[in-house]
């Protein structure tokens, strides 16, 4: 039985565990997931819904014997979290992260022991709720970044892709720089565009006779504005280079816009302002979700393959093991 130590009992942290304890139960219980939480209600919400087998009472102890750790914490705890459980982490553990910052996350990893693997993580799930809202359903079919740290060998990559499959996920490989840049657009700046809605139309004067008219529409456009500020601002810190750049954008077609507003007379205004609609809407249409394809990641076919990925999980040695048995029996 191997250990895995979950870090970080939130909404990421709760439904990892409960994805791999329904991957252990249906594999021989080859798991024994532990979970940490500075936050003691976490660690007692995460062990009554059976996300964890049990939890511990200090980081050291929740780590020392550890096959993989997974750091669930805000980016903005990762750095220290990385100095904590360095000199306590085992020969060869496997440490990754569910950091929604990549290029500043796979730095400070820099701090652990030379002896442990660092692979960098950033499932592209989740919503506005705490633990309570965790379910082993929550990555089904969603992307998952890995970032392998420089060091990481292929054996431990491997590990980290067999816990991406056990949780449902694709593997999505990426440089951090890039991660960084297309979550900046695609994450960061919606959160701050809707965070700036509030705040011009709920501080106008007219905000309380305003407020009997908002629908949903202005639900619907601004409900990121609900997430965590400090998870959001810790996000914006690790990543202020992109967003900025994402931000001059989004001012760039505002502007255009209100150019169209100032400058054009009716009959140019209504054809313009309506090809300007029906591009975006067009471009709308185009933007669906396309989830990454093992040939574009580069990978091998044990990596692509999730079969192949699962046997190669060193979690209990139980590709190992299945295939002896097979042998057994068949003697």
């Amino acid at each position: 039985m191997q250990q895995i130590t979950i870090v970080g009992l939130g909404l990421i942290g709760g439904s990892i565990g409960l994805a791999l304890k329904r991957w252990s139960a249906e594999n021989d219980n080859a798991l024994k997931i532990i979970g940490f939480d500075t936050d003691l209600s976490h660690q007692q919400a995460a062990k009554k819904m059976n996300a964890v087998d049990d939890t511990a009472w200090s980081l050291p102890d929740a780590i020392s014997e550890a096959d993989v750790v997974i750091i669930a914490t805000p980016v903005g705890a990762m750095k220290q979290v990385f100095e904590d459980i360095g000199p306590h982490l085992k020969l060869n553990a496997i440490v990754t992260d569910t950091g929604s910052t990549k290029a500043d996350v796979l730095e400070w990893a820099r701090s652990l022991p030379g002896h442990v693997n660092f692979i960098g993580g950033h499932p592209m799930a989740g919503k506005s709720d705490s633990i309570e809202a965790a379910s082993a359903d929550l990555f089904e079919n969603a992307s998952w970044v890995v970032c392998p740290s420089p060091t990481a060998n292929e054996t431990a990559i491997k590990n980290v892709l067999g816990l991406i499959a056990a949780a449902h996920a694709e593997p999505y490989f990426v440089e951090p720089e890039e991660h960084d840049s297309y979550v900046a657009g695609i994450s960061h700046l919606p959160f701050i565009v809707a965070a700036s809605l509030v705040k011009t139309t709920t501080t106008d004067r007219a905000w309380r006779d305003m407020s009997t008219l908002a629908s949903t529409g202005f639900r619907d456009t601004t409900r990121l504005a609900l997430g965590s500020p400090e998870m959001h601002r810790d996000i914006t810190l690790t990543n202020r280079e992109a967003i900025a750049r994402w931000i001059d954008n989004m001012i760039g077609t505002l502007e255009e816009f209100r150019e169209l507003l100032n400058e054009a007379n009716d009959a140019e205004l209504r054809e313009q302002i309506g090809e300007f609609f029906q591009e975006a809407q067009d471009l709308r249409a185009k933007a669906e979700v396309v989830k990454p394809r093992a040939a574009e990641m580069e990978v091998d076919d044990a990596r692509a393959s999730t079969g192949n990925v699962m046997r190669s999980m060193f979690f209990g040695g139980l590709g190992k093991r299945e295939d002896k048995d097979r042998d057994r029996r068949r003697k």
